[in-house]
């Protein structure tokens, strides 16, 4: 019988820097011999990226609050069912920049909408997966739209206000206060060295407990 993989979230506004830490439980994962994929959401499945596209373009920015988050479950049921659940039903550790978190912070905080009917969407897609370990990378929304909109073109996302990033925020933290079996709590305002730092002594001791008890349990 093969173990489940594991699956660990990178989660935060933008500017946080989850694609360049994204890359470093990457390269870590790769030294401990640990088979593993990185993916994004939306996205991480052909169709899903088509979505994505359609959710970041800029010229889409009058798009129906409900209608985004009826397009995010979409990707999301592609995405889990393409990439997501394959990997973890056959042993693979997945490393997601984004998941359903981002949908209560960004759909529910940002846009207003109602968390039940997010919730609702969760279990109808999803069932009970949920991921294992969440890293929030947490930074005021000043600094991190200041970084975004530096790397070149804002998308959709990025040109929204500071007030959706602040209501975005405190979504997230709400979600890491009520959850820390799950989340873990990242300071992402030093810079990336120190953070890198953070992530990787969280995702060592995390890695440490699981994979142990895998090799353990499959006699190797």
């Amino acid at each position: 019988m093969i173990e489940r993989g594991r699956f660990i979230t990178l989660e935060g506004i933008e500017g946080a820097g989850k694609s360049t830490h994204v890359s470093g439980l990457a390269a870590l994962l790769r030294d401990r011999g640990i088979p593993f994929v990185t993916t994004r959401e939306p996205g991480g499945a052909p169709i899903a990226e088509r979505i994505r596209a359609l959710l970041l373009d800029p010229g889409n920015a009058g798009m129906d609050a409900t209608a985004e988050l009826l397009l995010m479950f979409a990707a999301r049921s592609e995405h889990l069912a393409k990439t997501i659940r394959p990997a973890l039903d056959g042993g693979t550790w997945v490393v997601c920049d984004r998941f359903t978190d981002a949908t209560y912070a960004y759909q529910g905080g940002g846009r207003g909408l109602d968390a039940n009917r997010i919730g609702i969407l969760e279990t109808l897609v999803q069932g009970d997966l949920r991921p294992d370990l969440t890293l929030l990378l947490d930074l005021t929304p000043e600094l991190g739209l200041s970084r975004a909109r530096g790397r070149g073109d804002a998308d959709r996302f990025e040109s929204e206000t500071l007030r959706f990033f602040a209501a975005a925020r405190s979504v997230y933290l709400e979600r890491a206060r009520a959850r820390p079996e799950r989340y873990r709590l990242i300071d992402a305002t030093p810079p990336v060295a120190v953070v890198k730092e953070q992530v990787g002594k969280i995702a060592e001791a995390f890695i440490d407990s699981h994979w142990r008890s895998v090799k353990g349990e499959t006699g190797t």
